[in-house]
């Protein structure tokens, strides 16, 4: 893997109801460097989100209960004006999902199985100081 040690910590939120998939982004991403919270489902996420005020949110879509799409909405609201980085990740790349993803308004779609490179990378550049 390329050496990606970020030098600023940037808070990031990581939901997934796939609990080894959520903890293993947020292992790889606090090795290099990010401060991260994990979450299984969507209630538990909104009530870390209004007290980790997260910069970026790493949101898979497919989950039951509250579904990515509802969960970003939600986040946004709930963290009035604090414009996170909306991030979803899915298994899912046919065209109807992303049109799904565009009209919920996050910023990326990643699909899985994301590859720690690509996702480090990713977060990096949509969190670059001065973005």
């Amino acid at each position: 893997m390329k050496s990606y040690q970020r030098t600023w910590p940037v808070r990031v939120l990581c939901v997934d109801d796939n609990k080894d998939i959520a903890d293993s982004e947020a292992m790889l991403l606090e090795v290099v460097g990010f401060e991260v919270e994990v979450c299984y489902d969507g209630r538990s996420a909104l009530s870390i989100a209004e007290t980790f005020h997260p910069r970026v949110c790493l949101l898979d879509l497919d989950m039951p209960g509250m579904d990515g799409d509802e969960l970003a909405a939600r986040l946004r609201t709930a963290l009035k004006g604090e414009h996170p980085v909306m991030v979803a990740l899915t298994a899912r790349g046919d065209e109807q999902s992303v049109d799904r993803i565009k009209a919920a308004g996050f910023d990326l779609h990643l699909l899985k199985p994301v590859s720690p490179n690509q996702l480090v990378g990713a977060l990096n550049r949509l969190t670059a100081p001065g973005r």
